[in-house]
């Protein structure tokens, strides 16, 4: 795979050359393009090599090299539980959901029991709008194949790979709990929670994030099998407190820990591999680490307004990686 920003004339060229790709840009740039195996969603905060930037005319372009064939779906409604049936066996598979949208809480609280989701990568994002624009614009997909754009549903580019090649997805969270930090516990699941048991009594959970002046750049963190998982907080409101993500009931959270400066967190992390990996990382991380202008590493890709690494993740670097055989034999 290989990653860069470029005009709507170059993308345009690289789909009519039949080119498998991943795009996030602006609607109007998005909706300029030309039908061919792609599929793409809005978004115009970027992380590139040169650092973060808001970008409404290009287009972040990540090539996928190493497929044999690839098509396209948009699932909607009922059929979003299916959006596994059409893969390629061995193959990989990209989704892009638009935020906010009737497809975005259904996934997040039931996709991962959507039959055969975790028998084979998939990787993609929540795709969002400008900040200064919520309220006035939402977020979109487009099916390239078609040249379709939609404000529901879940776009998806099923991949198919030569023989022995090998997708790998890796998340990058840079919150752990802090120890320290309260119990929180949810009795409902959902993107909103007005009540929860803090250190083992019920309380009224936005008035204790108020009274307590909670950091909410920080997400509440739980373990999810193994997993640290994080829930980043939208809005504190009178009667509640909105996420990003649904809290689930029965689970143990806490505050995270804040992770010092972002870029060089996540700089320490990366590689050079980087520059050939499919990833996005989220709006907070962008917001909160003051990411414009600065590099995360050698990862670059859209900033978005939620992660798919199988489910739904909040501030995290999620990244996609396709591998040879040789490669594979090598490692």
């Amino acid at each position: 795979m290989k990653n860069a920003m470029m005009t709507i004339a170059e993308v345009s060229d690289r789909i009519n050359d039949g080119a498998v790709l991943v795009l996030a840009g602006s609607e109007q740039a998005l909706s300029s393009l030309p039908k061919g195996k792609w599929i793409g969603g809005t978004s115009v905060y970027f992380v590139t090599d040169t650092g973060g930037r808001v970008d409404r005319d290009n287009v972040h372009v990540t090539e996928i090299m190493e497929a044999t064939d690839a098509r396209t779906a948009v699932y909607q409604g009922e059929d979003l539980a299916n959006l596994t049936t059409n893969r390629f066996e061995g193959g990989v598979s990209m989704i892009l959901i638009p935020a906010f949208s009737a497809a975005h809480a259904e996934f997040a609280i039931h996709g991962a029991s959507y039959p055969g989701l975790f028998d084979q990568p998939l990787m993609g994002w929540i795709t969002g709008v400008h900040l200064d624009d919520l309220g006035r614009a939402t977020p979109k997909i487009f099916d390239g194949a078609t040249g379709m754009m939609h404000e529901e549903g879940a776009a998806l580019l099923h991949v198919a790979l030569a023989d022995g090649g090998q997708a790998e997805l890796d998340i990058l969270n840079l919150f752990i709990p802090d120890s320290a930090a309260d119990s929180i516990v949810f009795t409902d699941t959902g993107f909103a929670a007005s009540r929860a048991i803090v250190n083992g009594e019920e309380t009224d959970f936005p008035a204790y994030v108020k009274k307590f002046d909670l950091d909410t750049r920080l997400p509440l963190v739980a373990d999810y099998a193994g997993a640290m998982v994080n829930v980043s907080f939208q809005a504190v409101n009178d009667n509640d407190v909105q996420f990003y993500a649904p809290v689930i009931a029965g689970v143990t959270y806490r505050l995270a820990k804040s992770p010092g400066a972002y870029a060089d967190a996540f700089a320490s992390h990366t590689t050079d591999e980087g520059a050939t990996s499919l990833s996005c990382n989220c709006i907070l991380n962008y917001l909160y680490g003051e990411l414009e202008g600065n590099t995360t590493g050698s990862f670059t890709g859209p900033a978005t307004f939620g992660e798919v690494a199988y489910v739904l993740l909040n501030q995290t670097l999620v990244k996609l990686d396709i591998r040879s055989e040789r490669e594979c034999a090598a490692a």
